[in-house]
């Protein structure tokens, strides 16, 4: 049997770091995907305001197992 796997691209976001984006990312991606096995981080963008960073954000492509 072999696998077939999925691509989906997310946006995540975060008050404190890009690490903890990716982290909500992937959490929240896997309450709806089955079978997650990675992600590859294509884009970390941040928001200023105030001049400081206000909120970090990442583009994922998340991989997923589909199912028989």
């Amino acid at each position: 049997m072999s696998n077939v796997a999925r691509v989906t691209e997310i946006t995540s976001s975060s008050t404190e770091s890009f690490e903890d984006a990716v982290a909500q990312g992937i959490e929240r991606a896997a309450q709806t995907l089955r079978g997650v096995r990675g992600a590859w981080v294509q884009e970390q963008t941040v928001v200023v305001k105030d001049d400081k960073v206000a909120e970090y954000r990442v583009n994922l492509k998340v991989t997923f197992l589909l199912e028989d």
